[in-house]
């Protein structure tokens, strides 16, 4: 087993090619939730890291800027970073402005003169069911491991939608890259990547159960709970979204909903953030984006690339062995970035150390993987399988 796990490292060492890093070194990386940034959490990951092998350990968190004020968004990645720095154990910083937007509500409270931000015209800020702001959304159903209610997801072409995320990119961004710039050359890998989006899609992670206004004043006992059919593209089971970011960009404005249309949005968001993020400094192989892909080789996966950042997927029905994912191959042969992140991974099925090894070799063994990174870190916390095989592959 030993064996044949260093074999496939050297074979995904040898296939990279030149890239501005301090090394050639890949990461194990994995996702904290906000209240794990602390020096307990971040002590706990240390001990996996030798800090002198060709594999290390990461961390990871998102921060969500328009789910909290400003100030506070800044402070928690200050207080990130400072922790990598401390600890010496490098991170991925993810900017997210997509999944929880809860304290705009200058941006989407089109419905509600008794709430803030109350402004009928933002029905231009959020999904439509239909051809027109008169079936503007009012909210949406989440499943990431249960069901529950969300805020309707963004038009992601919303001009006023993209000011603000522009703005925002521009506060935060340069935090990270003051911080990188600063450190001594030797600790220049700290910084494993910025990656933006959240599994960037549309219809997914914020879903629509026919006559889903009139069930958000009713309990949510009375919710379906059916849920998606993810191979039924392009409305997955339940009502296609997508119509308020395809109107507004220009691509149709009657008709049935597209496939290529939805993807062609979700791949000019990333796009544009990572435009911004280029604009800003942060150099291309250190730019992740960040797809889902929920049916085999579908659409989405091709809006990762972009010509600023590399591009990266999530991994879960092929984590144990990424070659199967015929949408992260064909990805990888149209991108001419020279590396690719397995930006949110976690193996299913695996019960075994070796199990896990062999996953985390299978994924590494993809030319050009800079990073896998494990959700959640609460997830494998005490899980001796999963620390066993990231101490085998990050021993000197």
């Amino acid at each position: 087993q030993r064996i044949l796990i260093r074999f496939m490292l050297c074979i995904a060492f040898c296939s990279f090619a030149p890239v501005t890093f301090a090394s050639d070194t890949q990461f194990i990386v994995v996702n904290l939730q906000a209240s794990e940034i602390n020096s307990e959490t971040f002590q706990q990951i240390a001990v996996l890291d030798s800090r002198n092998g060709d594999v290390r350990v990461g961390v990871a968190t998102i921060f969500s800027y328009f789910n909290g004020p400003h100030d506070i968004v800044r402070e928690n990645i200050e207080r990130f970073l400072q922790l990598s720095q401390k600890f010496k154990i490098p991170v991925v910083v993810q900017l997210d402005g997509e999944q929880w937007w809860g304290n705009r509500p200058d941006l989407w409270n089109w419905w509600d003169a008794d709430k803030p931000g109350y402004d009928p015209e933002n029905r231009m800020n959020v999904e439509w069911i239909g051809w027109s702001a008169d079936y503007a959304m009012k909210i949406a159903w989440r499943n990431w491991g249960q069901q529950i209610r969300v805020l309707p997801p963004p038009n992601l072409m919303s001009p006023k939608y993209r000011e603000a995320c522009d703005i925002e990119m521009r506060r935060l961004v340069p935090v990270i890259m003051d911080w990188w710039n600063a450190l001594v050359e030797e600790d220049k890998d700290l910084l494993i990547a910025l990656k933006l989006g959240w599994e960037s899609s549309i219809g997914v992670n914020a879903f629509y159960y026919p006559d889903g206004n009139r069930l958000r004043d009713l309990p949510v006992a009375q919710d379906p709970t059916y849920g998606l059919i993810s191979s039924q593209l392009p409305g997955r089971g339940v009502v296609a979204t997508g119509y308020a970011a395809i109107n507004t960009l220009e691509l149709a404005s009657d008709g049935k909903i597209k496939e290529a249309h939805q993807v062609a949005v979700v791949q000019r968001h990333l796009e544009d953030l990572c435009r911004v993020a280029s604009e800003l400094g942060v150099p291309r192989e250190r730019l992740f984006t960040h797809v889902g892909g929920w049916k085999d080789g579908e659409l989405l996966y091709d809006a990762a690339l972009n010509p600023y950042a590399s591009p990266g997927w999530s991994f879960y029905k092929h984590a144990r062995d990424p070659k199967k994912s015929r949408g992260m191959l064909r990805g990888r042969k149209a991108s001419d970035a020279q590396t690719w992140g397995a930006v949110e991974w976690f193996p299913q099925g695996a019960t075994t150390q070796a199990d896990w090894q062999e996953a985390m070799a299978n994924t590494f063994a993809v030319p050009g993987c800079r990073y896998l990174c494990i959700y959640n870190w609460n997830s494998i916390a005490t899980d001796d399988n999963a620390l066993g095989a990231i101490k085998f592959l990050c021993r000197e």
